[in-house]
């Protein structure tokens, strides 16, 4: 008995895995390539050859070898590529995942989604076409994706009878746009997939090649370090909490996008700097484990309870941390059927995280299909690359491109549809760069009670918020914060309206005494960090201001949990470009109208509970 285990674990296969996209122009022959690598290496399932030629037969069509893979009724009726499919292939080396990425350029997208899951690329070039637009498009995307490793196969050498300049001149010009993307192949190869030259075994058609075949260069690329020897990263994707048998845990769940944390790592939660160290590593359906890593689905739970959400970025203390930042540098790639446009809202999700974010500068419209460039367009166009600055309205964590590829791409939502898509080349200094330092420094310092947030706000039936009124002068803010307050004080709500009066001359009378121009910066961040202690102790906290903009609520948004701002507009005109949450009329015969609008708001939004 315990010689046939033995048999049996020296049966199991332990050849690695890799996932290969190929891609290319259209009519290129990628798929031919494909359908021919599997048929001679004899990996075609049982019967699938013969069953694909008999249909050719009875329908009167010539049999194609991109017919063995091209498993769409459109894709076999027009002859291209049109999702990617997926195709399982092994050598004596590994085994592989094929991704057959669709040339099309309207299928840009398509390409994209698969060639996101590849560790390597082989690009496919026509030898009689030549380099096309999506030969160029293609190699730039790979790029953007992060894919060093690249074969560019040149094929269809038999209709330009297998002639050795037509394949150099090719390297050359392709070799230079590669270059100026920074981008080096692993080799070329010239092929005819159509009749297998060189896929499998080279061929006495082209003497003066004696490099890789296909199937020599699939193998000769070197399998990507595991992503557990990089910096912890852990994007928070929800919290959970059970109460069933008097379970009382919060375990914060996500995957583990790279590194290793264990039971006693002390986390920092990014942008936010909240800290607390692991007190258990929990997976669905199983035990409890000591330790997770690189791929693994579990949730945390922590030895003090901290207010964290999601869009979070864990990491662990004693690593390098991620950058933090609300104005980033970006490589980014436009599908959308309209132009993005600067000043135009977006939403950019980036890891489990979601802001809004729009272009602050273009530096440059790259055309991806020649890589020339213009400096003097003010929008990006359908297909077009840009480098351009993001604002983004509140801070967000990620990784750099350079440094690490995880957390480091986002795509732009546009009208729920997602339109484009890039990675982040660097984070960008502003006014409020110090603030994130001093928030982070402030909350690993923070002296924590006993009393939890969570707990507070379960007791006081309420979520803690900060209710900014602002608008024009003489719109009425100061008596509707007051009727608010009085409003939310007799529902049983702990409520507190701090008049800008009662904070100049208190905690900013220093600062009263002063230019008041000369250190507004100053003054709204005291009023967020004043705000901060009236949040941690579980309040609903009103202030008022005359005229905020959006750069003033950004200090607010660094300092604290952006979720925690509620933004009211009182009055008809409104005369800044804050994005508010609410706009309410001013005047005495509105007030409670409004006041009933505010609390509707509120209780929409979750953060009060109907009386």
């Amino acid at each position: 008995m315990d010689e046939a285990i033995v048999d049996n674990n020296l049966d199991v296969d332990t050849r690695e895995k890799m996932d290969i996209v190929f891609v290319g122009h259209v009519d290129h022959g990628k798929s031919t390539v494909i359908g021919r690598l599997l048929a001679d290496t004899g990996t075609l399932p049982e019967g699938k050859f013969e069953q694909i030629q008999g249909a050719c037969e009875r329908n009167s069509k010539p049999f194609e070898y991109a017919y063995l893979i091209d498993a769409l009724k459109d894709e076999r009726a027009q002859n291209i590529t049109i999702d990617s499919a997926r195709v399982f292939f092994q050598s004596e080396k590994r085994h592989y995942i094929i991704i057959d990425a669709p040339g099309h350029i309207e299928f840009i997208k398509n390409m994209v989604t698969g060639a996101s899951r590849a560790e390597a690329a082989v690009l496919v070039i026509d030898a009689h076409e030549g380099i096309q637009e999506n030969s160029r498009r293609h190699g730039y995307l790979l790029w953007m994706l992060g894919i060093k490793q690249i074969v560019v196969l040149v094929n269809k050498m038999d209709l330009v009878d297998y002639q050795q300049d037509v394949f150099d001149s090719i390297c050359t010009e392709y070799n230079k746009f590669l270059g100026e993307i920074g981008m080096r192949p692993l080799c070329y190869i010239p092929i005819s997939g159509r009749l297998g030259d060189n896929v499998v075994r080279l061929s006495d058609k082209t003497p003066w090649y004696q490099g890789f075949t296909v199937l020599d260069a699939l193998d000769s690329f070197e399998k990507a370090k595991p992503l557990t020897d990089k910096p912890f990263r852990f994007p928070i994707q929800d919290i959970y909490r059970f109460t069933l048998y008097g379970d009382d845990r919060r375990i914060v769940a996500g995957t583990v996008s790279s590194g290793t944390a264990q039971v006693g790592d002390e986390l920092v939660f990014y942008p936010s700097g909240k800290s607390s160290r692991i007190k258990s590593i929990e997976t669905f359906s199983a035990p409890a484990k000591d330790k997770a890593v690189s791929g693994d689905a579990v949730g945390f739970t922590l030895d003090t309870q901290i207010y964290i959400r999601r869009g979070q970025i864990a990491a662990r203390a004693d690593e390098a941390p991620p950058k933090v930042a609300t104005r980033i540098r970006v490589s980014l790639f436009w599908l959308g059927k309209h132009p993005m446009l600067p000043k135009k809202q977006y939403i950019l999700k980036l890891g489990t995280a979601k802001v809004k974010a729009q272009i602050e500068t273009i530096h440059r419209i790259i055309d991806a299909s020649d890589y020339s460039s213009s400096k003097d367009k003010n929008l990006i166009g359908h297909h077009d690359v840009a480098e351009c600055t993001l604002v983004l309205s509140h801070p967000i964590a990620f990784n750099l491109s350079s440094t690490m590829t995880d957390i480091s791409r986002f795509v732009i939502v546009d009208d729920y549809e997602i339109w484009g898509g890039g990675i982040v080349l660097e984070a960008i200094e502003d006014s409020n760069s110090e603030l994130l330092e001093e928030v982070v420094t402030r909350d690993l310092k923070w002296v924590k009670t006993n009393v939890t947030m969570s707990q507070r706000a379960e007791r006081y039936n309420q979520r803690p918020t900060l209710l900014i009124v602002t608008g024009q002068k003489g719109a009425g803010r100061k008596r509707f914060a007051s009727l608010l307050e009085r409003q939310l004080f007799d529902n049983g709500k702990f409520a507190y309206y701090l008049g800008i009066g009662s904070f100049l001359y208190s905690v900013g009378a220093d600062l009263k005494r002063q230019n008041p121009a000369d250190n507004w910066h100053e003054q709204l961040r005291r009023m967020a960090e004043t705000a901060h202690m009236f949040l941690d102790a579980g309040m609903i906290l009103i202030m008022t201001a005359v005229e905020l903009t959006e750069d003033d609520l950004k200090i607010f948004k660094t300092i604290l949990n952006p979720t925690q701002i509620e933004t009211i507009w009182i009055g008809e005109n409104v005369t800044t470009d804050i994005n508010f949450d609410l706009q309410v009329m001013g005047g005495d015969e509105n007030s409670e109208r409004s006041v009933v609008q505010v609390k509707r708001m509120l209780q929409d939004h979750g953060i009060i509970f109907s009386p």
